[in-house]
């Protein structure tokens, strides 16, 4: 599974996709390895779980992004992203957050996403902020935001 943006593939995490990777060329996350498991079981989570961000031009891996599991009963989601240090301040995580989260939208599934970032990151509020999520509320030194269809 793929969104394609502007400048970046959005690939779904699955084990097909990260036999692919060559060994160094990303640092695979726990959450990463995690979701590719628990997939091989349930293949219903297939889109609720990580992504890589790619960049097109240099089909190079930049960050993921994803959901932290199937949408709840109430229809909604969590989601989370990372981008590489060369590759901050390009737009990358707001243009494939804002691809994400309007593919859940779209599938029916999903009526609010949710997030949380540190209180002092400053640019993981600018991302949210962009996609027009509201604060919701601190919990800790963590920032609650939502997105409400």
């Amino acid at each position: 599974m793929i969104i394609h943006t502007n400048r970046l593939k959005v690939n779904a995490c699955t084990p097909e996709c990260l036999s692919t990777i060559p060994t160094g060329a990303y640092n695979i996350g726990d959450h990463i390895k995690a979701h590719v498991a628990e997939l091989q079981n349930d293949d219903s989570l297939l889109g609720w779980g990580p992504y890589f961000v790619v960049e097109k031009e240099t089909n190079q891996i930049v960050g993921d992004i994803g959901f932290k599991g199937k949408p709840s009963l109430e229809f909604t989601v969590e989601i989370g992203y990372g981008i590489i240090p060369d590759a901050q301040n390009k737009g990358y995580a707001t243009e494939a957050t804002r691809a994400l989260v309007e593919w859940a939208f779209a599938s029916g599934q999903v009526k609010k996403v949710n997030a949380e970032c540190l209180h002092d990151n400053i640019a993981s509020m600018k991302v949210l902020e962009r996609l027009g999520m509201k604060r919701i509320g601190q919990e800790g030194n963590l920032m609650k935001w939502e997105l409400t269809k």
